[in-house]
């Protein structure tokens, strides 16, 4: 997927939310261990490196999902996120979507040069439940991040954050069920109570999936695949909030006007796609063949 940045692989399990970890699943079917953790050779300098025609193949304007195989504040990535924030200082015309279940780790680890923040990081916290909410978001609350967010994923108990989205610091809030091997259920009531208070506090809320088990009206629904985000987005739960702006600069300085930004584009099928409002679409290359 080309809106995916992994610097490195491989994770240590901390909380709840890993125990059926997707990351570890999938190197399991590959023979592989998944709390092996290693720096990514051809991945690593993704964020400059060039096509052909000499231009980036990160598009000013995108949004770019770090380390979506690990944690960035993972403590044995240490001695490589200096170089990985060297890169998305360079690249100040990209968008860096953050994520970390280590909010405790984070203000040792931020550059020295990081002020009250970079505007082209988007940094969240995920919370899977009422106990991890209640310790991670006052974390990044107090954290110099200009951008915040929370991800509730995998959403395995009830979460209320209402007291947090009035701070007015939260401009976004992700969820998703759980999925592969032990998947634990899901609640519509859990994923309504989360759409109603971000609606409330116009905080924009994108319900990605349902999660393999899923629970409405009393009633279990076994999900697979894509039927996951489909009905998520037949839902209606998600929610366009107060619109979210980057300030962001080409290597000379100069802003990046929103004309010149990167305009996703998204093919029919995306319309039945619960991810669609946090996605950067198809990279539009003309390699693939039209099925729809």
């Amino acid at each position: 997927m080309h809106d995916i940045w992994n610097p490195w692989h491989g994770c240590i399990k901390k909380s709840e939310g890993c125990e059926n970890c997707y990351m570890y699943f999938l190197d399991r079917m590959h023979d592989k261990d998944g709390s092996q953790i290693y720096r990514t050779k051809a991945g690593f300098n993704y964020p400059i490196q060039k096509d052909r025609k000499g231009n980036y193949k990160i598009k000013s304007g995108e949004m770019i999902r770090v380390c979506m195989t690990s944690d960035f504040f993972l403590a044995e990535a240490d001695p490589w996120r200096d170089e990985a924030w060297e890169l998305m200082r360079l690249r100040s015309d990209v968008v860096f979507f953050l994520l970390t279940r280590r909010p405790e780790r984070v203000a040792e680890h931020l550059p020295k040069n990081w002020g009250n923040g970079w505007d082209n990081i988007f940094f969240n916290v995920t919370t899977e439940n009422q106990c991890r909410a209640n310790e991670r978001i006052p974390i990044l609350l107090d954290l110099p991040f200009r951008h915040k967010g929370v991800m509730c994923a995998p959403l395995i108990g009830r979460v209320s954050i209402r007291k947090y989205l009035e701070t007015g610091q939260i401009e976004q809030v992700l969820c998703d069920g759980e999925n592969y091997s032990g998947a634990r259920t899901c609640h519509y009531d859990w994923v309504r109570l989360l759409h109603d208070e971000c609606v409330d506090n116009n905080v924009t809320f994108v319900f990605c999936r349902t999660g393999r088990q899923f629970v409405k009206d009393g009633r279990l629904y076994k999900l697979e695949g894509s039927i996951q985000s489909q009905q998520a987005r037949k839902s209606g739960l998600s929610f366009q909030g107060k619109p979210i702006h980057f300030d962001l600069y080409d290597s000379w300085g100069y802003p990046v006007s929103e004309e010149d930004r990167y305009k996703p584009v998204f093919r029919e099928r995306c319309d039945y796609c619960g991810m669609q409002m946090t996605c950067n679409g198809c990279s539009d290359c003309g390699r693939c063949k039209e099925e729809y």
